[in-house]
Order: C-alpha cells, then structure tokens, then sequence
C-alpha cells in the first residue's frame, strides 16, 4: 500500500476503549503500528438491576461481563458467552460454570436453546443498549430471556488520523460512525478489514482499495483476515 511506515503498516483501530487497547497490543506483537482513534465510546447507563428470578447470565461482549460484574458481587450463576474471549472474561471476573459458543449470537442462541431445560428458569443478558442480535426474540418460546441494557455505544468526535494503511471495523455500529468521517475516497490506496460483511457493508462507497471480511465475527478472525506485515497488506 502507498505511504507504509517502515516500522510497520499503520493500522487504525476504531473500536471503543478498553477494547482497542487489546486491539492494539495484539497488532504490535504482529508487527504492525497500531494507531487508536475510536470512532465510537461506550456510555454507561443508569439502568435498574432486577435479579429477581434470575436463573442463568448470557453474555454477547467483554463489555457486557464487566458492567455487569460492577453491578453485584455474586458469581453464582451459569453463564453462556458468546465466544472464547468473553468466556475468559467471565471466569476473570469470577464466574465459574462458563460455556462458550463459537463466536456469532446464533451460535449462542444455538448453545442456550440446546442446553437450557424448558423449566430452566430466567436467563438475564447484559449489554448494550443496541446489540447485535436479538438473544431474547430468538429464543422465544423456548428460553425466557430477558435484555439488560448497561451501556450504550456512541459516535465519538475523533478525525481521522493524517495516515494510515490499514482500518479495522469491529462492528456495523462503528462501521456506521466511521462512514460519516471519511470522504467518498477516503478508503483509496488503503484496506479495509471488517469483522462481518455488515460491518464492511457502511463503508462500500469510501473508496478502499480493498476489504477484507473475517472468516468469523472473532477477534482472532479478524487479525488472520489482516495477515501478516511480512507480505503488503
């Protein structure tokens, strides 16, 4: 690509703190020069936690463990996670019947409605305001799940940075933020990397040279679709 840093491609990373800081660190131990400009933030929100009747957590995000772990102490519950890094962000948190899907909100609604006896009881899920799937519609009639929402994602004022190579698009959300803030060509010359074709599908008019889309909405997906900084990006 035009203008790479010889220490490495230059990687804008667009995703929400403290996720970008991980982002970042993995891309440096690749090689590449990561550049953290986050095009969207998370806001907490001040919603009421009922427990009553709680029988069982169901987590789609790290963000979602964390919040919630703030919200009580107990550490009691089966937890069903999304995929393997949130997994390992519940038993850090201190939860200890853990089981994980395979990394997309179908495989999770797969592993609950498989799992979970019909008179299994209240499954709570923690997250966002807007999350990416529909967990409690998905399982209706089957589960009784029911969405706590304790953050809210939101554009941030960020420009972009004067140079980068390489963009990396965690979400449709920050894909959506990310399309206001670059020009029609804003993509020329540069790649695009994006954890899902709705994450890439905002940003096809801007121009990249290329867009690249994860095998799997996973973060370690997501950095195989980038490569290595030992060919051109």
């Amino acid at each position: 690509m035009a203008g790479m840093a010889a220490s490495g491609p230059r990687v804008w990373v667009t995703r929400a703190r403290p996720g970008a800081d991980r982002t970042a660190a993995a891309l440096t131990a690749r090689g590449f020069t990561p550049i953290i400009a986050p095009v969207i933030a998370l806001k907490p929100l001040d919603t009421p936690v009922d427990l009553t009747d709680v029988a069982g957590l169901a987590f789609t995000s790290r963000n979602g463990v964390a919040a919630f772990a703030d919200q009580t102490p107990r550490r009691d519950w089966p937890v069903f996670t999304v995929g393997d890094a949130t997994a390992e962000a519940a038993r850090a948190a201190g939860f200890t019947d853990v089981r994980s899907a395979g990394g997309a909100v179908d495989e999770l609604t797969a592993l609950i409605a498989g799992t979970w006896p019909a008179d299994g009881g209240l499954i709570l899920a923690p997250g966002p305001r807007e999350p990416a799937g529909d967990l409690a519609g998905a399982l209706a009639g089957r589960v009784r799940v029911r969405a706590l929402p304790l953050y809210a994602a939101v554009g941030t004022d960020i420009a972009p940075p004067e140079a980068f190579d390489v963009v990396l698009v965690h979400s449709p959300r920050a894909a959506r933020a990310l399309a206001v803030r670059l020009p029609p060509e804003g993509g020329r010359e540069r790649l695009l990397v994006a954890i899902s074709a709705a994450a890439a599908a905002p940003l096809g008019q801007t121009g990249f040279a290329e867009i690249r889309i994860a095998a799997t909405p996973t973060e370690d997906s997501l950095l195989g679709a980038l490569g290595n900084p030992a060919r051109p990006v």
